[in-house]
């Protein structure tokens, strides 16, 4: 018993220690492309940053949910911007990045369909909401809170003295 309990630790270790020590996958051709915000209502607008290795040519991105955009190198980056069309479809979209070297790269951009409501929330018809007494009566309470003040200093007086 005692010899299985120190094999199974070492077991476990040398059978995991393979899928440690590999390395991580590397990008073949060194692109990538990102959409920021990734997920967005219908209308609005939204922001492609890609890389292309060298980042000295434009480069185009393409989607079903905006079409085409050319993309100009600018701080390191190829980037541009596109507003996404307000009848687009809530679902995944696929970007793909399409550099002049060949390289692609794709993300997903996600349409999401929210819809505005007409009018605000039914919370009730300001029943409980208050009149224009307010300062009148912070104003009495400060003068309540100032007396019963007054009168316990004179009460710890007249006790100090006797």
């Amino acid at each position: 018993m005692r010899d299985y309990v120190t094999r199974l630790p070492l077991v476990t270790l040398a059978s995991v220690f393979p899928l440690l020590a590999a390395p991580a996958p590397a990008r073949a051709d060194g692109a990538w492309v990102e959409v920021n915000p990734s997920s967005i209502q219908a209308g609005y607008r939204v922001g492609i940053r890609g890389s292309c290795q060298e980042n000295l040519n434009d480069a185009v991105a393409k989607s079903e949910a905006f079409g085409e955009v050319k993309m100009a190198p600018a701080n390191g980056f190829v980037v541009s911007a596109v507003t996404v069309p307000a009848d687009a479809n809530p679902r995944g979209y696929t970007v793909k990045l399409s550099c002049a070297n060949g390289s692609t790269a794709t993300t997903t951009m996600y349409v999401i369909g929210m819809e505005h409501p007409s009018k605000g929330p039914a919370t009730g018809g300001g029943g409980t909401a208050a009149s224009g007494t307010g300062p009148l009566i912070l104003t009495g309470g400060g003068l309540a809170a100032l007396a019963a003040g007054a009168g316990l200093g004179l009460m710890a007086l007249r006790r100090r003295r006797a």
